[in-house]
């Protein structure tokens, strides 16, 4: 088991639990917008996918211990801080203090990017470590 992989997967799950609980109660129309709430469940989701995935990976580290699966926990943890955590901070800075920051909004695709590469480093992960596997069996054959 890759321990960073399950602390994140533990923290990002129990944010998501007390954001998302401040979105469903404190933060519905009109003290935001339904486009900015829409936006709001949007990172909560996303959050709680990618703890998910966060203990997916914690889990798979023990069956395949590869690099690329250690990427992959890093991936996850860099898309949920860029993806959602700029999405709540976009959020509060413009139904907060009423400000525009348009150059912040990069910062989600950039997320989104992570979160690519996260599942990509995971098939890479298991697959490489397939491959030592067979190499494996064919020096011992």
């Amino acid at each position: 088991m890759f321990k960073p992989a399950l602390n994140a997967a533990i923290i990002f799950g129990l944010l998501g639990v007390i954001i998302g609980a401040m979105g469903a109660h404190a933060l519905q129309p009109p003290v935001l917008t339904t486009k900015l709430h829409a936006a709001y469940e949007t990172a909560v989701r996303y959050q709680f996918y990618h703890s998910f995935a966060l203990l997916f990976t914690a889990l798979l580290y023990f069956v395949f211990p590869d690099a690329w699966i250690k990427r992959a926990t890093w991936a996850f943890i860099a898309g949920i801080l860029l993806f959602s955590g700029s999405i709540y901070l976009l959020i509060y800075l413009e139904a907060g203090l009423g400000l525009h920051p348009g150059m912040l909004g990069i910062l989600t695709p950039l997320g989104g990017v992570c979160f690519i590469a996260g599942w990509l480093f995971l098939l890479l992960g298991i697959n490489r470590r397939k491959k030592k596997i067979q190499e494996f069996e064919k020096k011992i054959s």
